[in-house]
């Protein structure tokens, strides 16, 4: 029986996750064993739910990825640069796989580390980086090569989703569910990453670049967060038949692959829609498949350190594929920085003074640069006489909803910040070209 022999860096909840897993392997369909040979992390002493007494430890991670007992390298730490990025790199050099959870990384270097891994002919590995639990990444560079994808979209952030539904179930502040999540363990000390949008806007790069045969480009992704979504946005929402979700977007275009992350508001009955709680999902678009989704847990210790051991378990019989499933035959895209100019429907949210001609002054600024109400709810003023008001336009331009935006932004009657979120009925709006 062959034998995997490890060198894990970094011992945080996915790595002591992927420890617990290696010992009670016999639980597990694995073709061969698993072998731990060292450790390395920040803290040696930190208190941890695993024993690592018995395995060697090294102060520096590039010195494990170089140990000459350790046949393949596994990073857990995360960060796009610094010891991350320098003991991966010091470990394909040694010709070692390399196999990683870190989205930032491959986010942002995954095209030179791609080139670095198939010029030493071994394999990197990133399913865990994507999704936790769902394997995305290998059922779009592996199952799905008779396909021809159009569009990719998905709920990538497991926190995001919790924070608006927990806001929309409960009736409570942002501020109010995000201290929750963190007592939970769902949102980090500090979230920014999380709520700015930035987490899910690195893994839509990496399943846009597998997707579309596209060179990896961050600075080409737009990203917006949900840290501007408030209960009442929500609430409107819900009484209008929609949902607030963050999601992401990978869509092929004439000009090159587009890659967004953003707020967008969609039916009940959307696929998409229905994702409560702390799950991901993944809708593929494209011919002659249709569309297929998976869904599953996103994050935490047991989904992510199963998608680590899913990748250990590919390397018992390496390969050296390229991590992104492009051949030397296959034509290579690019991403692009294109403003959205679909035509679709947007959700608003104003927050008006209540004095007379209030409303109909919103309406006159819509109706001035082409947009039109298809529904629209306003709730009675409260102690501070400021009256919420949500719109459901009909189908417009991103231009013609920005302008109109703009012009109810210096109306004397607007309080505040307003809210504009495009509405996907069906996964059907035509991207910008």
């Amino acid at each position: 029986m062959k034998t995997v022999r490890l060198g894990i860096a970094g011992l945080g909840h996915v790595g002591c996750g992927l420890i617990d897993l290696v010992e009670r392997q016999a639980d597990l369909r694995l073709p061969g064993k698993v072998e731990i040979v060292g450790v390395s992390a920040r803290s040696r002493s930190r208190n941890r739910p695993v024993d690592i007494s018995g395995y060697r430890w090294f102060d520096d991670a590039a010195s494990l990825a170089e140990d000459s007992d350790v046949d393949v390298f596994v990073e857990l730490m995360g960060g796009s640069d610094g010891p991350a990025k320098f003991a991966v790199e010091e470990a394909l050099k040694a010709g070692k796989p390399v196999v990683t959870a870190n989205k930032a990384l491959i986010a942002m270097h995954g095209q030179a580390l791609e080139e670095l891994a198939q010029t030493k002919g071994v394999d990197l590995m990133f399913e865990a980086a994507v999704a936790g639990g769902v394997p995305i990444v290998r059922v779009l560079r592996d199952s799905l090569t008779g396909v021809a994808v159009k569009r990719v979209t998905g709920i990538l952030n497991g926190t995001c989703n919790y924070l608006t539904t927990t806001m929309l179930n409960t009736g409570r502040s942002y501020e109010d569910v995000l201290e929750e999540a963190q007592r939970l363990g769902y949102a980090e000390a500090d979230p920014t990453l999380d709520v700015s949008g930035m987490d899910a806007a690195h893994k839509a790069a990496i399943l846009a670049s597998i997707a579309f045969t596209a060179d990896l480009d961050f600075d080409k992704v737009s990203v917006k967060g949900v840290d501007t979504i408030e209960l009442v946005d929500l609430s409107f929402a819900d009484r209008l038949g929609l949902r607030i979700k963050l999601i992401t977007e990978g869509v092929l275009t004439e000009s090159g692959v587009v890659c967004r992350v953003a707020p967008m508001a969609m039916p009940i009955d959307h696929p998409l829609a229905r994702i409560d709680g702390a799950l991901n999902t993944v809708r593929v678009e494209g011919d002659p498949l249709g569309a297929v989704t998976l869904t599953g847990p996103g994050a935490g210790a047991g989904p992510t350190a199963s998608a680590v051991m899913g990748d250990i378990s590919k390397l018992f019989s390496p390969t050296a594929r390229s991590p992104f499933g492009r051949a030397a035959h296959h034509q290579v895209r690019r991403f692009v920085a294109a403003e959205p100019t679909e035509r679709c429907p947007f959700f608003v949210r104003v927050k008006l003074s209540d004095r007379p001609g209030a409303l109909a002054s919103l309406t006159e600024a819509l109706a001035l640069h082409g947009v039109s109400v298809d529904k629209l709810l306003q709730d009675s003023a409260d102690d501070n006489d400021v009256s919420p008001v949500a719109i459901v336009t009909h189908a417009c331009s991103r231009g013609e909803i920005d302008a109109a935006t703009e012009r109810l932004s210096a109306l004397e009657t607007n309080i505040g910040m307003l809210q504009v979120i495009p509405i996907d009925a069906a996964g059907k709006r035509e991207p910008g070209r």
